[in-house]
């Protein structure tokens, strides 16, 4: 990355400083630092601090109070021998306490404060399967490429005889379609962008909707798996609804009208990159996963790249585990997009989660309500960020 600042080769430094967020890491030194600052008036209630600078500081302060310790001690001997008691007391003696406290000040606004990027990849430069030396020009494309495979938000306005619910009931299903024949994650992503992009350039009646379903899960099938699920499976699911020679003849169709173009960047891409950048565990990983199939279903969120859907789960999703607002600099670095810019997409999240359980589209919710995926729907949604953006939109309108 060209302008990285030098504080990505603190890399030990910023793990902790990731664990200290969270709950772990060295509470103690910390917080007798922050008790400190915290009397004298600070703002140590700052979220991030960086491990380095705050241990130089301790070291600092420690070190100035054993020499005001040592030169008050011998200035206690040296008075005993001056007979003269208004002898002037030294300089160094009378400002040494504003010293400190000088010197805490310009430790505290310059260097506790101060938020590293950290360097994500640095722990992965013997792992060959991590592509280290190029992985940022790999998602620099990807970002250049995203904008090929976004779809128009009102495509469905030209199809006369479909709309955004029978949209959201097929994905549903396909979802626990592509659950019960255990398909990579790339697999899903890829298969409802495939259906979008042919419904935005095919009319399709209603009876073969499920049969473009079928057919998009099939190609994504011979892109992203080893084992593909041969044709008779796909005719098995769909209760027979369609013959094999209407299953090639669609695929032959959606490859023509896609051009045989199906390298394109998915939402998927982007969470993996992201979580990693946020420092994730499992929990994480598992719920921003969940977030971002739920956007899958709806059909609104089309109107937003695939690099800020995923940034939008993974803040969600750390919103919704850790119960308060949280993007780091490291997150804001690797994704390209400021907290004000989720907010938006994250509040719509929220709510899809709100309401994951009831209706008729709660395939997601279903799938990860089983300990496979830690039952990461169980989650209480955060609900802070619509109340938050909701009076803000207030406070504006007034």
């Amino acid at each position: 990355m060209e302008n990285k600042s030098s504080a990505n080769t603190h890399q030990g430094e910023g793990d902790v400083m990731g664990a200290k967020k969270f709950g772990g890491g060295n509470r103690r030194a910390l917080s007798v630092i922050n008790q400190n600052l915290d009397n004298r008036g600070g703002v140590a209630s700052k979220r991030a601090l960086s491990l380095k600078p705050a241990v130089e500081f301790g070291n600092k302060k420690q070190c100035l109070q054993e020499e005001v310790k040592k030169a008050s001690e011998g200035f206690g001997v040296w008075e005993d021998e001056v007979e003269n008691e208004n002898e002037p007391v030294p300089i160094f003696l009378e400002t040494s306490d504003a010293m400190v406290d000088q010197d805490m000040e310009e430790v505290e606004m310059e260097d506790i404060f101060e938020e590293s990027v950290i360097d994500i990849d640095a722990c992965d430069e013997g792992n060959p399967l991590a592509v280290v030396e190029y992985v940022e020009d790999l998602y620099a494309n990807y970002r250049k490429m995203e904008h090929l495979s976004l779809v128009s938000p009102s495509y469905m306005a030209q199809q006369f005889d479909l709309n955004e619910k029978m949209r959201g009931i097929l994905i549903d299903w396909l979802i626990e379609v592509h659950h019960k024949f255990d398909l990579q994650p790339e697999t899903l992503f890829l298969t409802v962008n495939l259906i979008d992009r042919f419904l935005a350039k095919q009319t399709v009646i209603r009876k073969n909707l499920q049969l473009v379903g079928l057919v998009a899960m099939l190609l994504a099938c011979k892109y992203e798996e080893v084992s593909v699920p041969i044709i008779d499976d796909l005719i098995f699911i769909s209760d027979k609804a369609y013959s094999r020679s209407q299953i090639l003849a669609m695929e032959k169709q959606m490859l023509n009208t896609l051009d045989f173009n199906m390298s394109l960047p998915t939402p998927y891409v982007f969470v993996k990159r992201f979580i990693k950048a946020a420092q994730s565990d499992s929990k994480l990983d598992q719920l921003s996963f969940f977030m971002v199939e739920l956007c899958l279903v709806e059909y609104e969120m089309l109107k937003f790249p695939s690099s800020l859907l995923a940034a939008a789960s993974v803040y969600t999703a750390q919103c919704t585990l850790y119960g308060l607002r949280l993007w780091s600099k490291t997150c804001e670095w690797y994704t390209h997009y400021t907290e004000d810019q989720l907010l938006e997409c994250s509040r719509m999240i929220v709510g899809y989660h709100q309401k994951a359980a009831v209706g008729r589209l709660t395939g997601v919710y279903r799938k990860y309500n089983t300990s496979k995926f830690g039952y990461a729907a169980k989650s209480e949604p955060a609900k802070f960020l619509v109340k938050e953006t909701d009076m803000l939109f207030k406070n504006d309108s007034s």
